[in-house]
């Protein structure tokens, strides 16, 4: 029996050739298509209608009519099977020679090219151009094409930006909210407690927006409401001459101008600067810094004060808060359109808008999380302290003072003096407590830059005005020129005065109060309070008795400091004339 997997030989492919080409043979494949009923392999008929098993071998020239009809059987079975499609639906492509296609009653015969069930063939046009034939056709499949694929574009951005612009539609969009209302009782009572609130917390980060457009003043800091201090950096466009670094008390406003720093703000330095600092001339900062102080009281607002509406609900800081518009009698609020507060459950203040007269719209933003403790400038007192009786060792150097100073001799000296919003003084010279002298020459930030020479020397005072300028005052000091009489300088002679009267034998008169501990040019001192007729007066004296510093209130409720460095000084008084 042979052995159907072996592989034909060549004898045997030959002989399969021979069948399929030769159109003489009876049982050979004809050009075209059988006639309906009759088998492609040559087997023949029985008279009853049925395949005669004899008849269907034949000798062919290799003699092997099993191998051919086992071949036509397997063709019978893929064509079953669905490999090929039948021969009904004529969907080979071809006709048989001489004879229509045919077709079954009934059913639409579809024309499906040929390319499209060989996978292995090509498609026709696409090969023709890129053979180059049919260039006019090909031109206009390549131009539809275009189309196509720019249309395709068009659309995929267009769908893009419907996309992104949704996401950012249903990001900020939120659902309306009730309709503003009249304030509850309870909405009124957190509004009454909310200045206390502030007071208790102490102190809190601030961002405030003063104005708007080129007019617009941002500062960034700290507030110290249980101390009444504020520590602000002022920026932005319209921060003009106030652009640097301020402090301020609910009374008196303190700047150190920068007018190199960048318009945007920034959170100031933790330790103030040590100098620098003035009071301004221009006073347009004072209603907003009122406003940030009257935020905080010690005692809660009445009630019935408060008349306003609820304006609606947001989220700061991650918490939600109410916003609340109020239009009340009490002292802190200004004059003019209502104020909006954001307050939270707990009634605590997250933000603040306001219309101020003169500034605009201004806006407060309360970071409670932003607390650091504050230092105010030496202008604004320093840092407070806890006052006390003196200890025996303090007491013992506080009596020994005067014989120290006029053992040392002298001291140089160096001024700084903020009178007023039009005034601030500068200077420098010596001081002699052997002599009961001093010398020093001034001049006026605020002024037309000119100097003025200040000679006190026992209980008169002299002055020289206009003087050139140097780097300090001229020595020896003139011989002539010196006048009496008030001058521009004149703030100053108190404070020099009760520099030369602490070395008098009598000593310092008053009841002296140990106000706190300091450090002053590496030096450890006791701040020393005695109150006066004209006003508190502070010595900081050193471990070893002797003076470093004094230093009393202005009119304008800043402090002036004279500081001292013990030591040699040269002869303060003038020359004699010749005669």
């Amino acid at each position: 029996m042979e052995n159907s997997s072996q592989p034909p030989s060549d004898n045997r492919r030959r002989a399969r050739d021979d069948l399929r080409t030769d159109p003489s043979r009876p049982d050979g494949p004809a050009s075209g298509d059988s006639p309906a009923g009759a088998t492609r392999t040559g087997s023949a008929q029985s008279p009853t209608g049925r395949n005669d098993p004899a008849a269907t071998s034949h000798a062919g020239p290799t003699g092997h009519a099993r191998t051919h009809s086992r071949r036509h059987r397997a063709v019978n079975r893929r064509h079953r099977a669905g490999i090929a499609p039948p021969a009904v639906l004529d969907l080979g492509g071809t006709e048989t020679a001489g004879r229509p296609p045919q077709s079954r009653p009934g059913i639409r015969r579809a024309v499906v090219p040929g390319g499209l069930l060989d996978l292995a063939a090509g498609n026709r046009a696409e090969e023709e151009d890129l053979a180059g034939a049919g260039t006019g056709a090909g031109d206009t499949r390549r131009a539809a094409n275009r189309r196509r694929r720019l249309t395709l574009a068009g659309l995929g951005l267009t769908a893009a930006l419907s996309a992104v612009t949704l996401v950012a539609t249903l990001v900020n969009w939120a659902p309306d909210g009730p309709p503003p209302r009249d304030l509850t009782t309870a909405e009124r009572e957190r509004l009454a407690v909310m200045r206390v609130t502030n007071y208790r917390e102490l102190r809190a980060g601030l961002h405030v927006t003063a104005g708007d457009g080129a007019a617009r003043t941002d500062l960034l800091g700290w507030v110290d409401w249980a101390r009444g201090l504020t520590y602000l950096d002022v920026g932005g466009p319209g921060a003009g001459a106030s652009r640097g670094l301020a402090q301020a008390t609910p009374t008196v406003l303190v700047i150190r101008p920068d007018p190199t720093a960048v318009p945007t703000p920034a959170m100031p330095p933790l330790v103030p600067p040590a100098d620098g600092w003035r009071l301004p001339a221009d006073r347009g900062l004072d209603p907003l810094l009122g406003l940030i102080f009257a935020l905080a009281a010690d005692r809660p607002e009445p009630v019935d004060r408060w008349v306003g509406r609820w304006v609606g609900r947001e989220h700061l800081n991650g918490e939600p808060v109410d916003v609340l518009e109020a239009s009340t009698s009490a002292s802190h609020v200004p004059a003019g359109a209502p104020v909006r507060y954001w307050l939270d459950p707990a009634g605590r203040l997250h933000r603040v808008q306001a219309d101020l007269a003169g500034i605009g719209p201004v806006t407060v933003a309360v970071n409670r999380a932003d607390r650091p403790t504050l230092r105010p400038v030496e202008a604004l007192g320093g840092r407070p302290g806890l006052p006390r009786a003196l200890t025996a060792a303090e007491r013992d150097r506080w009596r020994r003072l005067p014989a120290r100073l006029r053992t040392a001799g002298g001291a140089t000296a160096t001024l700084t003096m903020p009178v007023s919003a039009a005034t601030n003084l500068r200077g420098s010279g010596w001081l002699s407590w052997a002599s009961g002298s001093a010398y020093l020459g001034v001049t006026d930030l605020d002024a037309d830059g000119r100097r003025t020479l200040v000679r006190h020397h026992g209980r008169k005072v002299t002055r020289i005005d206009g003087a050139s300028e140097s780097a300090g005052p001229p020595l020896p000091p003139p011989a002539a020129g010196w006048r009496a009489g008030p001058h521009r300088a004149q703030a100053l002679d108190p404070l020099v005065a009760a520099a030369l009267r602490a070395a008098q034998r009598s000593g310092v008169q008053g009841n002296a109060q140990r106000v706190r501990g300091d450090s002053l040019a590496g030096a450890t001192v006791d701040v020393v309070q005695v109150d006066t007729a004209r006003g508190p007066l502070r010595y900081w004296v050193d471990r070893s008795g002797l003076l470093r510093r004094l230093e009393l209130p202005t009119r304008a409720g800043a402090w002036a400091q004279l500081d001292l460095v013990p030591g040699r000084v040269p002869r303060l008084t003038p020359p004699p004339q010749k005669r």
